[in-house]
């Protein structure tokens, strides 16, 4: 059983904006706001479009492959619950079918010492205390697989 973050950890708060994403998390789909109008994807969800100003969207689901286009090894941590997992890694994952869109989250099998820009990722499921589900990402091959915490 794969682990990663403490389950007390704060959860997010949805905005307007963002409800449907988290949402669609709950039901573990990994969808993205999308321009009704352009056509092109954006993150974080916005009230109108950055290219086009329409205030038309919808929401797409992905696959949830991608590549890591940057990352950080946190060492300190920022919430008192993260002390035990230190040191994990914070990654920016560039999704594969969603224009340049990139979300935040980790890479939750791959050692500090063996993260990489360019490091192939696959979506997998971290369930949540209160029943949803928050997107993380394997290095592996666990085509959509749910994470467990401690």
């Amino acid at each position: 059983t794969l682990t990663y973050l403490p389950q007390d950890l704060p959860l997010p708060e949805p905005s307007p904006d963002d409800q449907p994403y988290w949402d669609a998390c709950d039901q573990r789909e990994l969808r993205i706001q999308r321009c009704a109008k352009c056509t092109r994807f954006r993150h974080p969800p916005t009230p109108i479009c950055p290219s086009c100003r329409s205030p038309k969207a919808c929401w797409t689901q992905v696959s949830g492959n991608g590549t890591v286009f940057s990352y950080t090894i946190a060492h300190f941590a920022t919430h008192p619950v993260l002390k035990d997992a230190l040191p994990y890694n914070v990654a920016v994952v560039l999704l594969d079918d969603a224009d340049d869109v990139r979300i935040i989250s980790n890479v939750i099998d791959i050692a500090p010492e063996k993260m990489a820009i360019g490091l192939r990722v696959s979506l997998v499921w971290q369930p949540l205390h209160n029943g949803g589900y928050l997107p993380r990402f394997s290095g592996r091959d666990h085509s959509l697989a749910t994470v467990t915490t401690p």
